[in-house]
């Protein structure tokens, strides 16, 4: 899956000012809930935010060492860590055509996505003036907000160029 941001020249939406890394505040999680750090879920903590990009449980499975080789992690032990650092607020899950996608949420501002529904592109974007209107339906109906998702289905630029070329070339 492909990941874009709104601006060409940024690399990320920016980030949220946090008081702990991602790993102190998976420790501090595990703990509440009485589990233990393993090597296994510091790998994973460590691959996972290491990067910056959405992914599902296959492509983060694909990136990882292979069985036999050190680091290396199952497949049942890389859902259930997904699954711990969601409830540890690390990370978001969202379906997207079927699936669970996964992004950072721990030290990253709340944004929505473009989906191109050709090439499979997420562009992330931030607007104001979608979180004012959110906030304003709200208040009309008695709403209090905790978070919201949107994700806009369309075909992006680039398939929209591609496709009225092949078009243009068709009319020849």
């Amino acid at each position: 899956m492909k990941k874009k941001n709104s601006k060409p020249d940024e690399n990320s939406l920016g980030s949220v000012p946090v008081s702990q890394t991602p790993l102190q505040r998976f420790e501090e999680y595990l703990a509440s809930k009485g589990l233990r750090m393993t090597e296994q879920r510091r790998f994973l903590v460590e691959q996972v935010f290491s990067r910056h990009e959405h992914f599902d449980a296959d492509q983060l499975i694909e990136q990882l060492p292979r069985k036999g080789a050190p680091n290396y992690v199952s497949r049942p032990t890389v859902y259930r860590a997904l699954k711990e650092f969601v409830d540890a607020g690390l990370l978001r899950r969202f379906e997207l055509n079927g699936r669970s996608v996964y992004e950072h949420d721990y030290g990253y501002p709340e944004h929505d996505h473009f989906y191109c529904v050709q090439c499979g592109e997420l562009t992330e974007f931030q607007s104001e003036e979608l979180v004012r209107l959110r906030d304003e339906i709200a208040r009309e109906h008695r709403f209090r907000v905790r978070s919201h998702r949107l994700i806009i289905q369309g075909i992006c630029q680039g398939c929209s160029r591609r496709r009225n070329r092949r078009r243009a070339q068709d009319l020849v």
